[in-house]
């Protein structure tokens, strides 16, 4: 029977919290002051807390923008089997690499036009999706954690407030 080496296993964060930020860049400017200032940073855990999915809108989605994402796929997908192709093909290169290159980007095309065609215009616009924390804790574990406080407390009075 398969055992999982325990020291591989995800596990719950441990130590106390010596900070609370509401974005990831604010707790790593604060562990990048506790190493500046000589803090033992393998002490640390930055827990993401909250998390929600955000769906960010990146534009518009047409008929054009839809081929062209599409072929410019295609014609690295038809280029890449275009040159393995040509490494076995007594023929020639070049004629391989073209022949890639058509079925590249007419596969491509035609695929990215049923998929698009399909949404019968329910989903006009592109966009990414990410994960983030409504906030993230600086935790340290227990031994370290009155000095980490301290440092991050002369951090927040040198840092502006905007």
């Amino acid at each position: 029977m398969f055992s999982p080496d325990p020291r591989t296993l995800p596990t719950p964060p441990t130590g106390w919290s010596i900070g609370s930020y509401t974005a990831y860049t604010e707790a790593q400017r604060a562990v990048d002051h506790l190493a500046a200032n000589g803090f033992p940073v393998e002490d640390l855990t930055i827990v993401g807390t909250g998390p929600r999915v955000v769906e960010r809108v990146t534009g518009r989605l047409t008929w054009g923008r839809v081929l062209g994402s599409a072929a410019l796929s295609g014609v690295w997908f038809g280029l890449l089997i275009g040159v393995v192709l040509g490494m076995f093909t007594p023929g020639g290169l070049l004629g391989s690499i073209l022949a890639g290159l058509l079925a590249g980007v007419g596969a491509s095309t035609a695929f990215a036009a049923m998929g698009y065609a399909s949404l019968g215009g329910k989903r006009t616009f592109a966009s990414r999706t990410e994960i983030v924390a409504e906030q993230y804790e600086v935790l340290s574990e227990p031994r370290s954690a009155e000095r980490g406080r301290d440092l991050l407390a002369r951090l927040a009075l040198t840092s502006p407030t905007y």
